[in-house]
């Protein structure tokens, strides 16, 4: 498959894009049901490559949700503060029930789950001879679908479930909150299924379309979240150990990674695929330099404290961070551009060459997952499930240490017995941050931990800010979600 099919067959997804509760104030015309437009393997196949126009949007991973989980973490802070207000109430962890940032990721990523139910409706209701392509799509539609509700039920708790395709918009205009235990549920069989029945690769090795190493990637994520870490490690283990099998492998060089024009890479796991040229991924200029030769807009910048959280010898640090960039062809030192901060350089460093000139439209591949992050799962969860630090735990959080040296000798390895139970949880956690600060991962992080007083009130926080445990552990609804449907509660504190 081409990258480009994803793109060309968006048509066919909007014609089922019903299931968002935000058009329910819309008359919607010819919408149809997948029995009347759904014939054959490649109607099936057309839908779910259209599902993916919508995660590799602006509303999606382009800015809107991907800023706003990044704001909420402690790791990323705003640079200019005359950048937009509704980014500023989010980093502070004030969002109202308004916040122009969440009213418009919520309807997209509805958009994309009702996307995903119409594909996984069309593939049960066409007939073939050979269902083992059908079925591996519906799986592909299932994964994406999880994967939307992950993010929702950690961001929200309970939200409306909506599991099939919707050609009566009346019929959900007053759908309740599903508990977060229930959408747990979901989420998992959706895996498991995806799990069973996906391809271990796919022939042009592409790594945005989801793969049974996905599912399992997936499944270890949500177990460590919900805390049964017995799980979390059982399928991190899988992957860890099937490696080759899925094509999983650490990139040596950490600074690879993050070269758009690289595409997608040996550590990817699953990627959110961007069209270079085209399609309207936003972290190059949001975190570019303003004023100097990268024509960044300056709104988002590492926390105060996050630079000097990483060892001196740190290889990270060169594709993470920018201290000195160009500025009229001059090389300029950070205190002497216009916010005088060092600024993040994952995303603005390499935009590739179809970009424009400020980064955006890079073409670049997102990692929802990488082959990294599975090895601190396998870290986590161990220590968990026995009750302190494994000879395997050491290995696997040292994996991502000695990648981090990149042949230097910092970070060092943690030598094994040195730590205890929560020294070693510490750790693993503050690798992450050090693996993944603008990756979407650590407010995630905070959350699963309950760490929101530590790290943003103790006396280490990188980024302080006063935390309501009580409140800010939630995002508000979308209060025109609320107007529109009165069956909809909203979350405590807003």
């Amino acid at each position: 498959m081409k990258k480009d099919i994803l793109y060309k067959t968006v048509l066919i997804a909007l014609t089922f894009m019903v299931g968002s509760c935000a058009d329910l104030d819309e008359n919607p015309i010819g919408v149809l049901s997948p029995e009347s437009f759904f014939n054959t393997e490649n109607d099936v196949k057309g839908a779910v490559m259209g599902i993916y126009s919508n995660m590799a949007c602006e509303e999606y991973f382009g800015r809107k949700y991907t800023c706003a989980v990044a704001l909420l973490g402690d790791a990323c802070d705003i640079s200019d503060i005359g950048t937009s207000s509704r980014r500023i109430v989010l980093n502070n962890l004030d969002p109202d029930t308004s916040n122009g940032m969440i009213s418009e990721f919520w309807p997209r990523i509805y958009k994309t789950i009702g996307a995903a139910n119409s594909a996984i409706d069309g593939a049960e209701s066409i007939t073939v001879s050979d269902t083992e392509g059908v079925n591996q799509l519906k799986a592909e539609a299932m994964i994406i679908r999880a994967y939307c509700y992950y993010n929702l039920v950690r961001l929200f708790g309970g939200v409306p479930y909506i599991g099939e395709t919707v050609s009566n918009v009346s019929s959900i205009s007053d759908i309740p909150r599903t508990s977060e235990d229930e959408i747990y549920k979901y989420i998992i069989a959706d895996c498991e299924y995806a799990e069973k029945t996906l391809p271990d690769k796919y022939a042009d090795d592409i790594r945005c379309r989801p793969t049974a190493g996905s599912a399992k990637t997936m499944l270890a994520s949500v177990y460590l979240t919900l805390g049964e870490y017995d799980k979390a490690e059982k399928y991190a283990e899988e992957v860890i150990n099937n490696a080759d099998k899925y094509g999983y492998s650490l990139v040596n060089d950490f600074t690879e990674l993050w070269k758009a024009d690289n595409g997608d890479m040996s550590e990817h796991i699953w990627t959110v695929d961007f069209q270079a040229g085209t399609s309207d991924d936003l972290w190059g200029p949001l975190t570019g330099v303003r004023g100097s030769d990268m024509n960044g807009w300056d709104a988002f910048a590492p926390s105060p404290g996050l630079y000097d959280l990483y060892s001196p010898g740190d290889y990270r640090k060169e594709a993470t961070f920018v201290l000195e960039t160009p500025v009229n062809g001059v090389m300029t030192p950070y205190t002497e551009w216009t916010w005088p901060r060092i600024h993040f350089g994952k995303y603005s460093l390499y935009p590739g060459a179809k970009a424009n000139s400020d980064g955006r439209r890079s073409g670049r591949n997102y990692p929802i997952f990488r082959f990294a992050e599975v090895f601190l799962i396998a870290a986590e969860a161990s220590t968990e499930v026995n009750g302190e630090p494994t000879d395997k735990s050491y290995e696997y959080i040292n994996k991502i240490r000695e990648r981090a040296r990149f042949g230097g000798t910092e970070p060092a390895d943690i030598a094994p017995g040195t730590m205890t139970k929560d020294e070693f949880i510490a750790a693993v956690l503050k690798e992450r941050l050090l693996e993944f600060p603008i990756e979407y991962k650590r407010w995630f992080d905070i959350k699963r931990r309950d760490l929101g007083k530590e790290v943003f009130e103790g006396p280490n926080s990188i980024e302080p800010h006063t935390f309501n445990e009580s409140r800010h552990y939630l995002l508000p609804l979308p209060q025109d979600e609320l107007d529109r449907n009165h069956s909809l509660t909203q979350n405590p504190g807003y």
